[in-house]
């Protein structure tokens, strides 16, 4: 005789699952604050150094790539409206066990992401309080972070809203002082340049010396300034009429942040137009410096107060899509279900998750932000690059859509171009971080060779949406 599972047996409470409460403008708004607008200020040193100072360039190409990538996501969303993003798109389009490595894959970047935040509001508040130690900060700000992801994606995007509008309004006064800077000739060397034309030039985007391999290096470490928009499809099963919602939401937030990125970098480029060094020492520590030398002491510190909050609010968002697909792994067993795959039924959260991720957290106190940025880098390109698989594997080759002109460009060429988009930045990608990655990978081949003992089966998976 048949036992019925639990969940059908009268009088049994179901199981708790994740509640469907976010709309578009709440999917953008997580998106923003995921992404942090006010981050163009802290990588503007490393990537005018990789790109031989072309900022705005290197953010073109990232877009572009970024864009099509997002296109991909849209059309796995609508198929799979899951929490977990590309480790799912995988699961189902190709294979289970490629699922589970890009997943794996996935979790690198997604696991790293809320420790730049902590690194980065660490670096802010020592520039205000030097004489404290920064241990003190890491542990106050990861026990925050935490704790407000505890209440729930809605709660997130409630706080998250204020401070996205707040950063917007600091770049944007930002930017019209460097102009303002600019049209009376200053330079932050110091030079003077009268020439009113020079207000309106092409240096920062392209010269004869610019070298193609550079702007895409500069993109490569961009990837992770966009890296909110595909996290966002980590909340598919938190969003009312998802497969509408999310393809619309992610593209937008991408498109929304790339324009900031790209206007507020043409100008910064302008202002700052010699070697990076000159002005920023380190690299990684540059929003201190580019604050200054526009404002008083008083603008300065405001911008860090801020910039410290704006930061949270990415980390928050950050640790509610790597929670997410903890979950989601755990649900389908390829990590301990009982663990991973919790749901609490008070908070409707991932609980267990929140916490653990709340753990990793605490390594920030030991890590730099150049290390973490490339890292994260691994991660992103990896998933990029398999969503854009999943779509000609699941619509062009398992569907068959690849019949008509709409179909073959929407499912094999939109596709295409976007993984040949991101392979040019695979190539680019620091070294190091390619060898800590594939290590990291290397991890997960043999994780996954015990789990399906030997490869003589496949990763165990949900069929809730199959």
């Amino acid at each position: 005789m048949r036992i019925p599972p639990l969940t059908n047996i009268p009088g049994t409470p179901p199981a708790a699952k994740l509640k469907k409460n976010l709309v578009l403008w709440h999917i953008i708004i997580i998106g923003l604050a995921y992404i942090q607008p006010l981050t163009l200020f802290d990588t503007f040193g490393l990537v005018s150094d990789g790109s031989q100072g072309h900022v705005p360039t290197s953010y073109i190409f990232a877009l572009f790539a970024i864009l099509l990538t997002s296109i991909s996501y849209g059309h796995m969303i609508k198929r799979y409206p899951s929490s977990g993003s590309a480790y799912t798109y995988a699961q189902k389009s190709i294979h289970p066990n490629v699922g589970f490595m890009v997943g794996w894959s996935s979790w690198l970047d997604y696991l790293l992401s809320p420790l730049v935040n902590i690194i980065l509001a660490d670096i802010y508040l020592r520039a205000l309080y030097p004489e404290v130690n920064n241990w003190i900060w890491v542990i106050a700000l990861t026990t925050i972070m935490t704790v407000i992801n505890l209440f729930g994606s809605r709660f997130v995007a409630r706080f998250n809203s204020t401070i996205v509008v707040i950063q917007l309004g600091v770049i944007f006064y930002f930017v019209y002082q460097v102009y303002v800077l600019l049209t009376q000739g200053v330079y932050a060397d110091g030079t003077l340049n009268p020439d009113k034309a020079a207000l309106w030039s092409m240096a920062p985007f392209w010269n004869e010396m610019t070298s193609v391999a550079a702007l895409i290096g500069g993109a490569t470490i961009l990837c992770f300034s966009f890296t909110g928009f595909d996290a966002l499809s980590s909340l598919a099963e938190e969003t009312k009429d998802a497969e509408k919602t999310l393809p619309r939401a992610i593209f937008a937030t991408a498109l929304i942040a790339g324009i900031i990125f790209i206007v507020s970098t043409y100008f910064i480029q302008l202002y700052f137009p010699s070697n990076p060094n000159i002005y920023f020492n380190p690299l990684d520590e540059s929003q201190p410096v580019m604050v200054a030398a526009i404002g008083s002491i008083a603008f300065k510190t405001m911008v860090l107060y801020f910039a410290v909050v704006a930061v949270m609010a990415s980390g928050i968002s950050a640790h509610a899509g790597v929670s997410r697909l903890m979950y989601v792994m755990g649900r389908d067993g390829v990590i301990n279900k009982k663990i991973f795959g919790h749901i609490s039924p008070k908070l409707h959260t991932p609980t267990y998750n929140i916490l653990i991720v709340g753990v990793v957290a605490l390594t920030a106190g030991f890590l730099s932000l150049e290390h973490i940025v490339n890292l994260i880098s691994f991660g992103a390109l990896t998933a990029f690059s398999f969503v854009n698989f999943s779509v000609i594997s699941r619509y062009a080759l398992r569907d068959g859509r690849n019949k008509t002109p709409a179909d073959i460009f929407k499912y094999i060429v939109i596709p295409t171009l976007g993984f040949a988009s991101v392979f040019l930045m695979w190539l680019e990608i620091d070294e190091s971080a390619l060898k800590i990655g594939l290590i990291w990978a290397a991890i997960g081949v043999g994780y996954l060779a015990y789990k399906t003992r030997g490869f003589r089966y496949p990763a165990p998976q949900h069929n809730e949406h199959e």
